[in-house]
């Protein structure tokens, strides 16, 4: 309900639908979350040609700079265990190579689902060349999905964006409230970065994208995902008006879908009734959400919140900010953070374990 199952390609297949992502400041560095696969987790990572992107970018224009480049081979047993475990491999790609889908680059690092694994340089003065990379440490697998919402309050709020009206609530009672993500899982990629390899940059933009090969060559984006909510308030996605937001760029953003926004948050707000100058209001909101870029000052505490937006916690209430953000007025879930499936670690890879398959 963030990203979960957000278009036609996604919901396909959901390995590779991108729910949710985050940016943080970990143990000893920037780290990067990409979260697949919502409402159960199974299946493991897309083998197929596919890829899986950390997109940076490090000047303020939504464009790439760095690109960090997951790719995963097929699922393999072990003896007597039904529990596979996949392969991955980690390229990273700088400037214009960042953008070429086609660029090879090098391994810089290779691990197994379930795995932390660690790319350690050698001490100075033993004849290392002490480069971008260093230290820097990946996870990938099964987690518990640390989203949670609502699902009378999000449909109210999405309706009353839609058609010009206040959000119905009438008939939500804040006391059985209950997460509709409660108790499932997803597959998560967890990069920590050190600050040092993000090219000197004192705030960064990131996104993450999932990426298909096509039958007739050359590579179709399915899955682009920053700002939570985003196309579930707005529904930038349309196949009906040929309209595939996940397929597009986030520096055209505010020309393919700021008035569509701006629109929408006029509606919104003015239904609500909070705001003195509702056209102001959401232009105002047009450009916070657009482009749909992350921002965060790197090394600096996270936290998506109304005033203030710096990456995203893991337990931060991304819906209740959102809500608020368009309409103008709180609009609250009866819920926080303990609403969500498992507690976030906070050691690498942060992430909780996955909920146990019944």
């Amino acid at each position: 309900m963030s990203h979960h199952h957000d278009s036609l390609l996604a919901r396909q297949d959901p390995r590779l639908d991108i729910s949710d992502v985050y940016v943080f400041r970990g143990e000893r560095g920037t780290v990067f979350v990409v979260n697949v696969n919502p409402l159960s987790g199974t299946g493991g990572f897309h083998d197929d040609e596919s890829l899986y992107e950390i997109k940076i970018d490090t000047d303020g224009d939504a464009v790439e700079d760095i690109t960090y480049r997951f790719t995963f081979a097929p699922i393999t047993f072990a003896p007597f265990s039904t529990r596979g475990t996949q392969r991955w491999e980690l390229r990273r790609f700088d400037g214009e190579a960042a953008r070429d889908r086609d660029a090879e680059g090098s391994v810089l690092l290779r691990g197994v689902t379930g795995e932390p694994a660690e790319l350690v340089l050698p001490a100075a003065g033993a004849g290392g060349d002490e480069g971008p990379g260093g230290g820097l440490r990946a996870w990938a697998g099964q987690a518990s999905d640390p989203f949670w919402i609502e699902g009378t309050v999000v449909t109210a709020v999405k309706t009353g964006i839609a058609q010009g009206t206040a959000p119905d609530l009438a008939e939500f009672d804040p006391a059985r409230a209950s997460n509709i993500f409660a108790d499932t899982n997803v597959h998560a990629i967890v990069l920590e970065v050190p600050d040092a390899d993000l090219g000197g940059a004192q705030e960064i933009g990131f996104w993450g994208v999932t990426v298909l090969a096509t039958d007739a060559g050359g590579w179709r984006q399915i899955n682009r995902c920053a700002t939570p909510l985003l196309n579930t308030l707005f529904d930038l996605e349309d196949p009906d008006q040929h309209i595939d937001f996940n397929a597009t760029e986030p520096a055209e953003d505010r020309e393919r879908y700021g008035a569509e926004v701006r629109a929408a948050v006029e509606r919104g707000a003015a239904a609500a009734g909070a705001v003195a100058e509702p056209a102001a209001h959401a232009a105002r909101v047009r450009d916070l959400l657009l482009p749909d870029v992350l921002r965060y000052e790197v090394g600096t505490e996270a936290h998506f919140g109304v005033k203030r937006r710096n990456g995203r916690a893991l337990t931060d209430s991304a819906p209740e900010v959102m809500f608020e953000l368009v309409l103008g007025r709180p609009v609250t879930m009866g819920l926080d953070a303990s609403a969500a499936t498992g507690v976030p670690r906070e050691t690498f890879p942060y992430l909780a374990p996955p909920k146990a398959e019944r």
